[in-house]
């Protein structure tokens, strides 16, 4: 089960308590983008301003959020014996890299260190363990220990801009067949349509500087 935390991702985002929130992460935060890009959920958005997090990393969040929407909304439709928990996968979107907020140097550079620090930061701000998972599971899909949930956390991580990893691509496809008793090969055709707008996100993400104020 979702906790509470999570249902309010429909509200818009009303970090206003305390500080002022600094008008880049403002904009990061609320600007809708083009195509426009779906709100994280209310409490992720506080939490982010409650860290101070860089304009980049909230708006590298929203496009993969965003594509995680559009992936499991799909899924939902075309897949529907496929046994999903699609909430957990948009929280996972939203969180995913928010262990950047202690690492910064990682939004520009290479680095795995906010693998560790994320799942740390959700929990104690009171995520519950299998929620705060994905901030560490983004990343290691090649394990056998991975759950669909977390695959396509891993995947909408890549698609956002277009990166294709036919290893990780298969993994959500034999889920699927799995799932279906058929092959589906419209799911790559599926990824090549979100992976259409990558130009458009990654213009969104890159007009966001890597620090704060």
């Amino acid at each position: 089960m979702l906790i509470a935390f999570y249902h309010a991702s429909a509200a818009t985002p009303h970090a206003d308590h305390g500080a002022p929130m600094p008008l880049t992460l403002r904009h990061a935060l609320r600007e809708p983008g083009v195509p426009p890009l779906r709100q994280l959920p209310a409490q992720v958005a506080d939490l982010l301003v409650e860290l101070n997090a860089p304009p980049r990393l909230a708006a590298h969040l929203r496009a993969v959020h965003d594509v995680a929407a559009q992936l499991t909304a799909w899924l939902t439709v075309h897949y529907p014996t496929l046994v999903i928990d699609r909430e957990a996968v948009l929280f996972g979107a939203a969180t995913h890299d928010i262990g950047k907020t202690v690492h910064v140097e990682e939004l520009s550079g290479p680095g795995s260190r906010h693998e560790q620090a994320g799942p740390q930061l959700l929990l104690d701000a009171g995520i519950e363990p299998s929620l705060a998972r994905f901030a560490a599971t983004h990343a290691s899909w090649r394990t056998t220990a991975a759950e669909i949930e977390d695959l396509l956390v891993s995947l909408a991580d890549k698609i956002w801009k277009a990166k294709r990893v036919p290893d990780l691509e298969q993994l959500v496809v034999d889920r699927l067949a799995a799932a279906s008793g058929q092959e589906p090969w419209q799911a790559f055709l599926h990824l090549d349509k979100i992976a259409m707008n990558a130009d458009h996100r990654l213009a969104f993400q890159n007009g966001y500087p890597t620090v704060t104020g």
